[in-house]
């Protein structure tokens, strides 16, 4: 734990750099940095990541190595997608090394007029700021920034290697992660500042992305008994993927870590296309979906059981029995993370968190994914995923606690400086 009055230090500085970090964060904000259009934001944030002296590595999806773990990409480029690495590398290094890394891909964000305010405008309100990634996850990549400015601001360098990272793809395959790693960054502890509101995330779910595609027989209306909709078609495997979701939660209630958990495995039908005519049966229907996996289940046996619902669900269903849908598996193949107690970095945090808040770092069980599992299943790098506190996540009117942000700025610069020690600057 930093001593008190390196942590006055620490909050001072803090504290004399909020406006910027402010700043900072709405113009992350105000980049609409959706799937395949985050290559302006990277750009933006390597000035400004080469105007405070680091070195600055821009590289592509398209400039690593293949991993098993690399997950396929049917609508987007890999080329196209932009990863950003900021070294802190001091002479002599004497400390832990530590990888500090953040999302910048959102979600789309929907009809703008059910927003209050533009869902890029970064606009601040009683204490809020709101706007698409705002929460999710700008605010932890302005944190990490600032807590980093806080400490040279305090007059002190981190006495270890610090890489900075800002990486898209965590909201569809996770490969922006994969690829920092595949460039060769490694380091003896990773921290994603995702919003956990201060508390650490002990356990997240796997997660799956797959299309149903499903034909019909189109048909005038005036006899569709005599073609086949494909549109509820689709609709029927729906409703079996429910069937099959709310029969693993319930297998899942012996589950180590989310046996308490209320349905923990999530299933979502999130976009659906189909039909050429409003007159017409629907000859063809896609329905891209989500779906969880528990801690103890791989990701290959959550596909075959996709696949072996709707194999059965098919088999009930006059036209699809001799047509059966076609399943594309894309994006998402994740592992389930378990961070387990005990860690020597984990402990390091527990101790910042407790110098800023006065009391214990809580815990938390994510029903989603983060990146953190990169590093920890793979890369034997333990993996923290602690963060600031915000609201609507992926909904409407999203905005983070700019309050939050700065206590969250205090901890993790505490955390850096026990973790990797600090010098004076220069």
């Amino acid at each position: 734990m930093p001593d008190a009055a390196l942590l006055d230090r620490l909050r001072n500085a803090v504290e004399a750099g909020f406006a910027r970090e402010t700043e900072f964060l709405q113009e992350l904000v105000r980049f609409p940095s959706l799937r395949g259009r985050e290559a302006p934001l990277q750009d933006w944030f390597a000035r400004q990541m080469a105007t405070r002296g680091y070195g600055v590595d821009r590289f592509s999806l398209a400039d690593v190595p293949a991993h098993p773990k690399t997950a396929p990409m049917v609508d987007a480029d890999p080329a196209a997608s932009i990863q950003v690495v900021a070294t802190h590398r001091p002479a002599n290094p004497s400390g832990r090394s530590l990888i500090l890394q953040g999302h910048i891909d959102v979600v789309p964000e929907g009809p703008h007029e059910m927003w209050t305010h533009p869902p890029y405008a970064a606009v601040i309100r009683d204490g809020w700021m709101y706007g698409r990634g705002a929460h999710d996850m700008k605010a932890g990549v302005a944190a990490m920034v600032f807590a980093m400015d806080a400490i040279r601001e305090a007059g002190l360098e981190p006495a270890a290697d610090v890489y900075l990272q800002t990486v898209t793809e965590e909201e569809s395959t996770g490969n922006g992660a994969l690829a920092t790693l595949l460039r060769g960054y490694r380091a003896d502890a990773a921290l994603i500042p995702e919003p956990t509101a201060h508390s650490i995330t002990r356990a997240q779910t796997g997660t799956i992305w797959f299309r149903l595609k499903v034909r019909g027989v189109p048909v005038h209306v005036m006899v569709a008994q005599d073609g086949s909709n494909a549109i509820m078609s689709a609709y029927a495997l729906i409703n079996a993927l429910y069937a099959h979701t709310k029969a693993l939660n319930q297998a899942g209630r012996d589950n180590a870590w989310y046996g308490t958990t209320p349905d923990p495995i999530k299933f979502n039908p999130g976009i659906i296309r189909g039909g050429d005519w409003a007159s017409s049966t629907p000859a063809w229907c896609e329905v891209d979906c989500r779906i969880g996996l528990l801690p103890g289940t791989t990701p290959e046996e959550a596909m075959a059981g996709v696949e072996r619902a709707v194999r059965e669900a098919a088999k009930g269903d006059a036209f699809l029995a001799n047509n059966p849908p076609e399943i594309t598996f894309h994006g998402f193949q994740t592992d389930p993370y378990v961070l387990e107690p005990g860690s020597e970095a984990e402990a390091v945090l527990a101790a910042a968190h407790a110098a800023v808040h006065g009391g214990e770092m809580p815990a938390r069980l994510s029903t989603a994914v983060n990146d953190t599992r990169y590093y920890g299943l793979y890369f034997a790098i333990p993996g923290l995923c602690y963060g600031p506190k915000g609201e609507m996540a992926h909904g409407f009117d999203e905005r983070t606690s700019l309050a939050d942000l700065k206590t969250c700025t205090l901890t993790i610069a505490a955390f850096i400086a026990d973790w990797c020690g600090v010098r004076p600057r220069g």
